[in-house]
């Protein structure tokens, strides 16, 4: 499965691209129907401390793509919410792809 990352307003981090495989691969072992990751990270100025550090995920599945994003304050907190949120439509997506069969 392709994974691929861009960087806007941020250095390119190859912790972070490793960080952001190990759970998007969590992902793609329990939902095989993945076809390919789009990993996008920002920063931001914002008024909050607590949020900047944007992670946006896309992932092509059968249908149409989803799609989660997450800002806080640290990219890792980002990443975390970001896969938890493609967790639960990818379960939403599993259920119904069984239910048309």
């Amino acid at each position: 499965m392709q994974i691929n990352f861009e960087y806007d307003n941020v250095a390119a981090s190859s912790r972070l691209e490793e960080l952001t495989r190990k759970r998007v691969n969590k992902l793609v072992d329990k939902y095989d129907f993945i076809v390919r990751a789009d990993v996008f990270f920002k920063t931001e100025n914002t008024s909050s401390k607590n949020t900047g550090k944007i992670c946006k995920i896309r992932v092509s599945v059968p249908g149409p793509r989803l799609f989660a994003e997450a800002s806080h304050e640290k990219f890792e907190m980002s990443i975390a919410e970001a896969t938890e949120d493609l967790d639960k439509q990818l379960k939403k997506r599993k259920e119904k792809m069984k239910a048309r069969k």
